[in-house]
């Protein structure tokens, strides 16, 4: 079974940047997709960027060119670089593999951004 813990999030004003990270407590070398997805209060989960095993990178459109993801196998951890936040990308983000499995998901980190 493998644990993920989501930290870095925090408040921050529209523009500013925040960088969120998601240690295992197993190796991830063995997931191919690792990704993060973000849950807004009223709404449903929703994909927001992966990474693959050869470092390959899809983010959502509402995030592309703003958000960058990235792992680091010997650390077992993924990062997500968020620059240029705006109010709607308030949300709790949450780390897991891709396809989500629910077995995995941790607390998450709450991302609040101010106008």
């Amino acid at each position: 079974q493998v644990q993920l813990v989501e930290s870095g999030g925090g408040l921050v004003q529209a523009g500013g940047s925040l960088k969120l990270s998601c240690v295992a407590s197993g190796s991830i070398r063995r997931f191919y997709a690792l990704g993060w997805y973000r849950q807004a209060p009223g709404k449903q989960r929703e994909f927001v960027a992966r990474i693959s095993d050869g470092g390959s990178t899809t983010y959502a459109d509402s995030v592309k060119g703003r958000f960058a993801i990235s792992r680091d196998n010997a650390k077992n951890t993924v990062y997500l670089q968020m620059n240029s936040l705006k109010p709607e990308d308030t949300a709790v983000y949450y780390c897991n593999v891709v396809p989500f499995i629910s077995a995995y998901s941790g607390q998450g980190t709450q991302v609040t951004v101010s106008s």
